[in-house]
Order: structure tokens, then sequence, then C-alpha cells
């Protein structure tokens, strides 16, 4: 399966012993990571993916999530968050200006930490995901006709970057395109990875 092609090219883990890709049998086009190895595919998504290599990016990137701890590391940056705005709140007392200042610091960290960093960790494992599919016999400028295949599907419907988790289509084309052009030359042996 695809998904331990990339993982036979990851060390092993200290706080898992098995990697698990499931499908959901969905109309989203999306894909998700777990802690400890678990990563879920939605149907919709085979629809975009339209070979092997393309759906190697997305299980890459999938599995760099994980490697790279991102969901606990969401977590512990929102818990932060919330505890500063709630130190803020409770130093702001009964300030007459503390609902607007409250306000405008919670968009500030929304829009000024919160947004910018899940930005950055999907940006990460694009990359780290890209070197893992290529390592793997996938061939890595498929990540970049992936990504075309998902701004088509999304029709333009895809919020600024800036209001968003996730980098916009344009930016992950062009980052992929870089990277794999960077990327020594590996043997695409196109290892077992079917897409149902």
């Amino acid at each position: 399966m695809c998904g331990q092609s990339i993982t036979d090219h990851v060390p092993p883990q200290p706080e898992f012993s098995q990697w698990e890709v499931v499908v959901f049998d969905s109309d989203q086009v999306n894909a998700f990571a777990l802690p400890g190895g678990k990563i879920g595919v939605y149907t919709g998504l085979l629809d975009v993916a339209v070979n092997q290599d393309q759906l190697a990016t997305v299980i890459g990137h999938e599995v760099a999530h994980v490697l790279a701890d991102h969901s606990n590391e969401r977590l512990s940056q929102s818990q932060l968050a919330n505890a500063g705005l709630q130190v803020t709140s409770v130093a702001l007392g009964g300030s007459q200006y503390k609902d607007v200042t409250m306000a405008a610091l919670g968009v500030g960290v929304q829009y000024g930490v919160i947004l910018p960093y899940g930005r950055t960790q999907e940006s990460e494992a694009d990359i780290v995901g890209l070197e893992l599919m290529a390592k793997s016999g996938f061939d890595p400028f498929q990540s970049v006709e992936l990504w075309k295949n998902m701004a088509k599907a999304s029709g333009g419907n895809q919020p600024p970057e800036l209001l968003s988790t996730h980098p916009s289509h344009d930016t992950r084309i062009s980052d992929l395109k870089a990277k794999a052009d960077q990327l020594p030359e590996y043997d695409i042996a196109h290892p077992t990875c079917k897409k149902a």
C-alpha cells in the first residue's frame, strides 16, 4: 500500500509501533492525521488525486504532520493563547475599554499568531511529505499536479491565504515546484499504491 511504502522510510516512532491509514466514504476532498500514526483519507480526495504519485503526496503530507507532532503543537498554542487572553481580561478588570480591547486582542491573536502558525505547519508538512514520497519512489513533481487538481476542484472557492490556516493553492504549487527542482533524482519505482 501507498502508506506503507512511505512509512517504510520513516524511523520507528517511540509513541506507537504501527501506522494506520483508513479510507472514509465521504465526498470531502480532504485527509487528516492524528497522533499515534493514524491517518484518514476521504474517498472524495481519490477523485482529485488521479494517480498513485498524487495520492502519495497526500499520505506523505499527513505522515509529516504526525512526525512533527503538529496536532499537539496546535493544541498547546491554542491553550497558551486562551490563557493569555484570560490573564489580559482579568488585568483589565472593569475598564470601560475592556470589551473593545479584548475583541481587538482576540482578532490579533487569531490573524497574527494562530492562522500564520497553521500555514507554517502546513507548508512544513508539504515539504517533508514531498521528501518522503520522493525517497519512497514516487514522482515528486506529481505533488504540483495534485495541487493544480485541488485548485480546479475548489472552483476558486478558497479563502484568502491571510484568513486561512492553509497556504493558498498557488503558494503550495510554487513551493512544491521549487523544492522538487532541488531534490536529488530518485528512482521513481512506483511502488504499490492503489487508489481503492
